[in-house]
């Protein structure tokens, strides 16, 4: 009897464990790692933070640490230790209560990679049980090296390499000797003995770790008192990084794709486009910036803003003097204060003839707000959109120096069409005509203006588009119809519905920044409508490729169209509203745009190689410093600084010059072929037949 129920006891235990050989094949939680396009680790993605190593790379006073201090008699014993049981067994008669003490290092590692963590009899039998499988089938180097790339050392970091990074912002080879003890004392208890949230208890720890180490022989006592004067740290080592909307960017494309454990627990290798270098750059500049204009809004409102990081600075030791007195201070200053939005902003780059994003830079402050404005809001472009209504002009046989009237106009709405009155000539007739249409539900009326609201007459395309003349763009769009625009805005790679409307033409539509820099990047790219896209190719964690981007593009418009606007459009930097960016000393075509009551600033630029766009509004939609801002003379400037660091060793290029193309001397304000004696004459680009012929 007593054989058969010590044997149905011993197949109960032994039944509830795993077969040890697994361990060989034991793959724990790894680390996603995302790279830059120079191959460069810029971010990881991890349930758990780990980091594998070998023994070889874990410094020797780390493994004599844990020796000492977990398992003395690790090299002697076979598993388990008889003095370590009975002294736990002890500890929990006098407690009343059971304890964790008494496991060895073997125990903690098969208790950590195969068994539930609750204190029960039967799981501490099955521990000990697969102990002693684990030290038959493994040396005690290589039951070390598993340990040490296991453990749970607190803070979401599991294993010395991991935890070395989050907590001292260093490799494992870096670390002091004081370092290393304070990481093993954390062991037992991770969040008792973290130093940011209990320095003291994480004090008292690493002088047991170092004192253990000490009567061990492990080190020598000047060491030992050398390494517990050194500081412990107060900063989390993985701190804001740059780039942080564009990998949630890509974590939207590929967690979906993957599922949740491979995406995020795979050790899945992703190479991205972006170039983390110019990104910091776009970051800094953007909200140093917008800073510079959250204190020009705010002192014309009479409020004063006070720098953070320059308080806190200067705060510090106050504040560690008389921490009451400072605190009520600022609690008081906080109610005094009034509370003031934060303009916030966009930044977007991409590769033009590839469509590789290289940077993105979806708002101020990714801890504050996850919402990419450059993928996720959708606002209104203004005069930004004007391109697209050109190239709809010069598919319809307009040249550059097609004059358009520049002359008040009033529209109605019948409740089906909206309908010009292009009868009437002067302001007084036009207000006449509306009249009768006024206070009627039947009609909308709308009479737009230039910004200024001086008309000239009659323009050419390329003047009008240069200055962004809104009472040309509307005659344009009316002559070559709002549907013919549409259907360019769509085949240059707007995504959205586009009000079918004469509005459309002073960018009465909504639009995100990526959609809108894409289109427009079409027409630097000679027609060819290239996607964007952020990710070159994924590998599983052995190397094999998953995916990899395929190029795809079109001939969304002929080349010589293409060429004619972009020409156009660097005017808009040479002579237009877009000057700021002359700064650049390099051929840059460009758009600015201002929304309606001024809520949303945009510049757009390019040069043969790269698109860039630049937003700056509220999330809110509140106009902006009473309505006086422009794009032109807001986003621009900074837009400018940005790539000025950006391009500064890029290669100074121009866009080619397709065939089918040539150029004349025409006279700036008639359009007509310029006289020798003309001052204000140009050579302008036309299809070939299409220049004029007469002076």
């Amino acid at each position: 009897m007593f054989i058969l129920i010590g044997a149905g006891i011993t197949y109960y235990i032994v039944s509830g464990i795993p077969p040890v050989y697994e361990l060989e094949d034991y793959s724990p939680s790894l680390t996603t790692k995302v790279f830059d396009k120079n191959n460069n680790l810029i971010y990881e993605f991890s349930v758990e933070k780990r980091q594998l190593v070998p023994l070889a790379d874990i410094p020797v006073d780390i493994q004599n640490a844990v020796i000492a201090m977990e398992d003395r008699e690790f090299f002697e014993h076979s598993g388990f230790s008889l003095k370590g049981i009975f002294r736990a067994l002890m500890s929990d008669i006098l407690r009343g209560k059971a304890a964790q003490g008494g496991s060895t290092l073997t125990q903690q590692l098969s208790r950590g990679v195969f068994l539930s963590k609750e204190k029960k009899l039967i799981r501490k039998i099955r521990e000990i049980f697969l102990a002693v499988q684990i030290e038959h089938a493994f040396s005690k180097q290589e039951i070390l090296q598993l340990y040490l790339n296991e453990i749970y050392m607190g803070e979401g970091a599991y294993g010395v390499k991991a935890a070395a990074k989050r907590y001292f912002d260093k490799d494992l080879q870096d670390l002091t000797l004081g370092e290393s003890a304070m990481l093993i004392g954390v062991i037992p208890l991770p969040s008792r003995y973290n130093p940011f949230s209990n320095p003291d208890q994480a004090k008292i720890r690493r002088s047991l770790v170092l004192n253990s180490m000490l009567e061990m022989g492990f080190i020598t006592e000047e060491e030992a008192k050398a390494a517990n004067i050194e500081a412990l740290p107060t900063k989390k080592g993985v701190s804001s990084k740059p780039g942080l909307y564009f990998i949630e960017h890509i974590r939207r494309q590929l967690e979906p794709k993957y599922g949740f454990d491979t995406f995020w627990k795979g050790g899945l290798n992703i190479y991205t486009t972006i170039d983390i270098e110019k990104q910091a750059i776009a970051e800094k500049i953007m909200d140093e910036k917008l800073s510079e204009y959250d204190k020009k809004i705010a002192k014309n409102l009479g409020i004063e803003l006070v720098d953070d990081s320059i308080a806190q600075e200067e705060g510090m030791g106050e504040q560690e003097e008389n921490k009451e007195e400072n605190t009520e201070e600022t609690e008081q200053e906080k109610k005094e204060q009034p509370d003031y939005p934060k303009l916030q902003g966009a930044f977007y780059m991409r590769d033009v003839k590839t469509g590789a994003i290289r940077v993105m830079v979806g708002g101020r402050n990714y801890e504050e707000s996850h919402f990419n404005r450059v993928t996720q809001a959708k606002r209104q472009p203004g005069s930004s959109f004007k391109p697209y209504v050109w190239m709809a002009a010069l598919e319809k046989g307009y040249t550059p120096t097609s004059t358009i009237r520049d002359l008040d106009m009033v529209f109605y709405f019948d409740g089906k069409n909206w309908n010009m009155f292009d009868e009437a000539k002067d302001q007084y007739s036009l207000s006449l005509a509306a009249q009768p249409f006024m206070y009627t539900k039947d009609f909308d009326v709308w009479a737009p203006k230039n910004y200024g609201g001086n008309s000239s007459g009659l323009t050419t395309l390329r003047r009008a588009l240069e200055l962004s003349k809104n009472l040309v763009a509307i005659n344009l769009i009316d002559a070559v119809t709002p549907k013919k625009t549409i259907d360019v805005a769509h085949r240059a790679g707007i995504k959205g519905n586009l009000p079918n409307a004469p509005a459309l033409a002073l960018g009465s539509a909504v639009v995100t920044l990526e959609e809108h820099l894409n289109a427009l990047s079409t027409f630097a790219n000679k027609g060819v409508q290239v996607d964007d896209y952020a990710i070159e190719r994924v590998e599983d964690q052995n190397g094999r490729v998953l995916e990899r981007h395929i190029p795809y593009e079109k001939q969304a418009f002929k080349p010589q169209d293409a060429y004619l606007l972009i020409n156009m459009m660097k005017g808009v930097v040479a002579r237009g509203t877009g000057g700021a960016a002359r700064a650049l000393k390099r051929p840059v075509a460009g758009k600015t745009g201002t929304s309606q009551n001024h809520r949303d600033m945009w510049f757009i630029g390019m040069t043969p190689s790269y698109a860039a766009g630049a937003w700056m509004g509220y999330d809110d939609d509140t106009s902006q410093e009473s309505g006086k801002w422009t794009g032109g003379g807001t986003v621009a400037p900074w837009w400018t600084s940005i790539m000025s660091e950006i391009l500064k060793d890029e290669p100074v290029e121009d866009f080619p010059v397709p065939d089918g193309i040539e150029f004349v001397f025409v006279n700036t304000e008639t359009g007509k072929l310029a006289l020798p004696a003309d001052r204000n004459k140009f050579l302008e680009a036309f299809k070939k037949g299409t220049a004029p012929s007469s002076f």
